[in-house]
C-alpha cells in the first residue's frame, strides 16, 4: 500500500511524530507510574485511563510511522485552468439546485466540515482534471450517483494550513 502524500503532509507527520515520542511519550509513562501507586490496579480508574491514553499514542505513533514508510511523494501537476491539488472548486448539483464549494486534499487532510474533500472521494476523483464548464458525474456507489458542473476554479496550494487527521 502506498499513501500518496505531499512533502507538507510528511513534514507535518513527522513533527506530530517526534512531539508524541519526545514530549508526550514520557509524559504518559510518568502519568501510568503515578496512577500505578494509588493501589488496587482492578479498580484503579487513573490507571485504567493513563494506559489508555498511553496506548493511543503508541498506536498513533505506529500510524504515523507506517504513513511515513509507505509514503508516495505527490506534487500537484494540474494547469492554471483545471482542477488539482488544493484548488478550491465551486460547483453545481444539478438535482439540489444549488452551488457547494470545495477543496481538494490530500486523505490524511481531508475535513468535510471545515470544506475539504480528499482528491480520492467520489466527488474528488471525479473533479481532478476537470475545467470550468465541464459537467460530470459522480459515482457514489454502484448504486447512486449525481450530475454536477464545475462554476469555478480558485487554484491553491498546499500552505500547511490543513491540519492531519486525528483518527
Amino acid at each position: 500500500m502506498h499513501n500518496e502524500l505531499t512533502k507538507t503532509d510528511i513534514k507535518k507527520m513527522r513533527e506530530e511524530l517526534d512531539y508524541r515520542r519526545i514530549t508526550l511519550r514520557p509524559q504518559l509513562l510518568e502519568e501510568v507510574k503515578i496512577a500505578r501507586g494509588f493501589g488496587d490496579l482492578s479498580e484503579n480508574f487513573e490507571y485504567k485511563a493513563a494506559k489508555q491514553e498511553k496506548n493511543k499514542n503508541e498506536s498513533r505513533i505506529r500510524y504515523l510511522e507506517n504513513m511515513i514508510k509507505t509514503a508516495r511523494i505527490i506534487e500537484d501537476s494540474s494547469d492554471n485552468d483545471t482542477v488539482g491539488l488544493y484548488d478550491k472548486v465551486t460547483i453545481w448539483l444539478e438535482e439540489d439546485e444549488e452551488e457547494e464549494t470545495w477543496q481538494v486534499v490530500t486523505t490524511v487532510r481531508q475535513n468535510v466540515s471545515h470544506g475539504l474533500i480528499s482528491k480520492e472521494s467520489p466527488m474528488g476523483s471525479a473533479l481532478m482534471g476537470r475545467k470550468v464548464g465541464d459537467r460530470f458525474y459522480v459515482q457514489v456507489n454502484k448504486d447512486f450517483g449525481y450530475w454536477a458542473q464545475v462554476r469555478s476554479i480558485v487554484k491553491g496550494q498546499d500552505d500547511g494550513s490543513a491540519a492531519l487527521n486525528r483518527f
